[in-house]
Parts: C-alpha cells; sequence; structure tokens
C-alpha cells in the first residue's frame, strides 16, 4: 500500500496542490509582475525549476500603462473632449453676428439704355442702386417695398396712398382728406374747413367755433354758460298723431295738428251744440321720459272765450274747455312742449 502512494504520479500531487490555492478576487488588478511570480511560484511547486529568463526591459511609458487603470484614462480622456468643445462652442458665441453688407452698383449708360429699351432687372436685392445725377421718369413707376427719403419730398401733382403714416413734423400746404383719424393730440393754428367732422371722445375749444350746421346728441351747458340765439329757433321732427276727438267740437266739428312734438298749432272748427269736454287729443311720435310741460296759446277771439285746460302725460296731451265753446267758429291753439 505504502510502495502505491509512493508511486503515485507527482503530476497529481501538483495539481492538487494548484487547486487548494485560492485565485484572485480582482484579475483586472493583477500587473504582469503579479503574473511572472504567480508563474514561478507553481512552476516551484510542480518541481520543475524554470529557465533562467533576463528580465525585459519595458519602456516607462509602459510602466505608467501598466500602473494605471485604462478605464480612467478614458474616462479623463472623454472630459478633456467634452472641456475642448465646452470652449469653443462659447467663444463662438461671443462673436458678432454678421452684418449684411449690401454693396453698391452704380447704374451706367449701358444699363440706361437697357431699361429705356426693353423691361430688365438691374442687381439683386442685396445690392443698392446709385444714381449720381437727376433721374426723370416719363411714365409709372412702382415701388413693392417700402420707400425711404433721407431729404425732403417734393411732388408737382397729387398724391394718392391708402395710408399715409408720418412720424415727424409735416407741413402741408391745401390738403384735402377725405377720412382724417387722429390718435393723440391735434392742434390747428389757423382756420379749418371741414365737410364732416365726427368726435368719438371728449372735444375742447379754447376759441370761437363756427359752423353751418352742428348736429349733437345733448347738449349740455355748465357753469355761467348763456346761450345766446340773435335768429329764429325752429323745433324740427316727425309731426305726432291725432288720437280721439271729443264732445267740445260739436255736431260736426273737426280738428288737425300741425308741428312736432315740440311746438305746433291745433287747428279747431266747431260744429253745433257744443258742449264741455275736450276737442282733440295729440300723441307724441317719440314719448317723453318723464311727464312734459306742456304751454298752450289760444289763437282768435273765440279761443280766447273758452276756458281751455290741458291733460298732459308722457305720451301726450289733449286740449279741453271746461264751458261750452262757440259754434261753427274757427280758431286754434299753439302748443309748446318741454321736459
Amino acid at each position: 500500500m505504502d510502495s502505491d502512494k509512493s508511486n503515485a504520479p507527482e503530476g497529481e500531487d501538483t495539481q492538487a496542490a494548484s487547486a487548494n490555492q485560492e485565485a484572485p478576487a480582482d484579475a483586472l488588478s493583477r500587473t504582469p509582475e503579479d503574473l511572472e511570480q504567480e508563474e514561478s511560484e507553481q512552476k516551484a511547486a510542480s518541481g520543475t525549476s524554470a529557465p533562467d529568463i533576463q528580465p525585459e526591459k519595458v519602456s516607462p511609458l509602459k510602466q505608467f500603462f501598466r500602473k494605471v487603470n485604462v478605464y480612467f484614462l478614458g474616462f479623463l480622456l472623454i472630459g478633456a473632449v467634452a472641456g475642448v468643445i465646452t470652449v469653443v462652442s462659447y467663444l463662438n458665441s461671443q462673436k458678432p453676428a454678421p452684418q449684411a453688407v449690401i454693396e453698391d452698383q452704380p447704374l451706367t449708360q449701358e444699363a440706361l439704355e437697357e431699361l429705356s429699351n426693353s423691361d430688365a432687372s438691374v442687381g439683386n436685392t442685396s445690392q443698392t442702386l446709385t444714381i449720381q445725377g437727376n433721374a426723370i421718369v416719363s411714365g409709372e413707376a412702382l415701388m413693392r417695398g417700402d420707400l425711404n427719403v433721407a431729404g425732403s419730398f417734393q411732388t408737382g401733382g397729387n398724391v394718392t396712398a391708402p395710408a399715409i403714416t408720418i412720424a415727424g413734423q409735416s407741413n402741408l400746404g391745401a390738403t384735402q382728406v377725405n377720412s382724417l383719424q387722429v390718435a393723440q393730440d391735434f392742434a390747428v393754428q389757423g382756420n379749418s374747413t371741414m365737410r364732416d367732422l365726427s368726435v368719438s371722445g371728449s372735444s375742447t375749444f379754447n376759441g370761437a367755433v363756427t359752423a353751418q350746421q352742428l348736429t349733437v346728441t345733448r347738449l349740455i351747458m355748465s357753469g355761467t354758460a348763456e346761450l345766446q340765439i340773435p335768429n329764429h329757433i325752429s323745433f324740427t321732427g316727425p309731426s305726432p298723431t291725432r288720437g280721439a276727438t271729443g264732445g267740445g267740437l260739436g255736431s260736426g266739428g273737426s280738428a288737425s295738428v300741425n308741428g312736432s312734438d315740440s311746438t305746433g298749432t291745433v287747428n279747431i272748427r266747431t260744429g253745433t251744440n257744443t258742449s264741455t269736454g275736450c276737442f282733440i287729443r295729440i300723441n307724441f311720435n317719440q314719448s317723453f321720459n318723464k311727464q312734459p310741460h306742456v304751454i298752450i296759446s289760444p289763437v282768435g277771439s273765440a279761443a280766447g272765450k273758452t276756458d281751455y285746460y290741458v291733460d298732459r302725460d308722457q305720451n301726450g296731451f289733449s286740449i279741453c274747455t271746461a264751458s261750452p265753446a262757440p259754434s261753427s267758429q274757427t280758431f286754434a291753439y299753439d302748443y309748446f312742449v318741454t321736459n
């Protein structure tokens, strides 16, 4: 038995011894020197002696890479590239934006002759056409873009434009404007003649205002203002309608109205057998917002003999008599209505 054990191959003992050795935990962390030392130990354990090997001369650069982790170097390289890109982008952003350069192109005699004979395009949108002398256009001239005038603008004829915007001061002679809209202050130093003037907001006049016709929705006089009318006052408007006639007209009598809601005349012709009561009812064309004041003035001696009175409300009024009016007589009553 002991001879069998002694005759066992030495290779088996070597394999068992190497299997009992614990492998390194991290193979990547071992350097080439560690690998050479492990190989020498394995050969010594197996009983075989390694031949004498002269150590290989390693350059300092290779020794540096052997000692430094390759992954760490890759990370440093990526960080350096990102830093360079960031610096280049920042420097490019600090550069001023390139300005467009418009080239000047003088108009030569050959170009003028070409324009006079046929339609032609001179230059392009990035160039400027410079005319040193005067230019006379016999026909029409069309500007598809904006027209900028650096000096004075003078025209001997009419200027027709759908809209004109003047940013600074403007001196205009005889000017006809069909529709004028002023967004800010508007000052007129001299006389101004306007056919139609529509003011949506407030308007203040420090001087005299002369108008051939002034139409207002509501006229309010405040403070110590005075209303002076040297000529006649006329109250116009649709005529009121005539309502039912009463027993004051008598048998065969009639009545009519002529005027407006504010002023007018009621014509009366009495019949026979007159009695007390109303002559006529007047209905306003437009009702008042409250009960109005009605002033009656008799016209003619027959009207003066009647004991007339008025019944009124917001929609109209009636002219009545407290005593029988003279029979078969023609007379009238003038009325004036205020609110």
